[in-house]
């Protein structure tokens, strides 16, 4: 039985390949136990320092497998939450390449992503109202990144929606055409790989949690966080770098 989830590693990028075309890539619960396993291996590999996830096929991922769940198969719900929950809190930063059209759970994949690219010819839409199903576990991710009055409209009515109106939302980073779309999420892991690690997981959950403190809370916090990162030995080695005028350790 061939794999529907395949991972590879190079240059420090550790690339999550979505592979079962015939349905879409659609979210079975074989795919989610196998994205699952694939997701803990690139955390758990010391030379992965990215993680990029795309799929194969002209389609991202069409949503949970109806067909599954007609026949009584096991709910999403019981694997879905996992993988949206390593793809959020991952310490490695997440770039979401995808390869085609996405629609319901598949954007719930996309919201989980640090960064998402996609080509100006794909196409979205939020249509489990249309099934009389709601976007339920998908919200927790995908309402943290849109637009409140977008996340609305597009919910409620599951309309279709191209890819630059996608980025306007704040669902993707860009929108590209396809021949510029490795180049895209090239020039997103290249820099990533220049940050220390340490370094992009802290400013990772930095930027979630940070606008949630008080002010002054938030000052006095950064301030211990700053120093300890200026006298910490990935800092000492980034600022010991830039005066030798070299890469410093980390970067591939």
């Amino acid at each position: 039985m061939t794999g529907l989830v395949h991972g590879e590693l190079a240059g420090g990028v550790a690339t999550i390949t979505l592979d079962s075309p015939p349905n879409r890539n659609a979210l079975s619960s074989r795919l989610l136990s196998e994205l699952e396993s694939r997701l803990d291996w690139a955390l758990k590999e010391p030379d992965a320092r990215v993680i990029v996830l795309t799929g194969a096929g002209p389609v991202f991922c069409s949503g949970a497998d109806l067909k599954e769940q007609r026949a009584g198969g096991a709910p999403v719900t019981e694997a879905f939450p996992g993988v949206l929950t390593r793809l959020w809190e991952s310490p490695k930063p997440v770039v979401c390449r995808l390869n085609g059209t996405a629609r319901a759970g598949g954007l719930g994949l996309v919201a989980a992503c640090d960064f998402a690219v996609a080509p100006l010819s794909a196409s979205f839409a939020f249509s489990e109202v249309r099934l009389g199903v709601v976007p339920a576990m998908i919200a927790v991710p995908v309402l943290r990144r849109l637009d409140p009055r977008a996340a609305a409209e597009y919910f409620l009515t599951g309309e279709v929606f191209d890819a630059a109106r996608a980025v306007e939302i704040g669902l993707l980073n860009r929108a590209v055409p396809e021949e510029e779309l490795d180049a895209a999420v090239a020039h997103y892991t290249g820099m990533l790989l220049e940050g220390g690690p340490e370094a992009l997981a802290i400013t990772k959950r930095m930027v979630r949690e940070v606008p949630q403190v008080p002010f002054e809370e938030g000052l006095r916090r950064m301030a211990e966080l700053s120093a300890e990162r200026f006298t910490s030995a990935e800092g000492q080695e980034g600022i010991t770098a830039f005066r030798e005028k070299r890469k410093p350790r980390w970067v591939p």
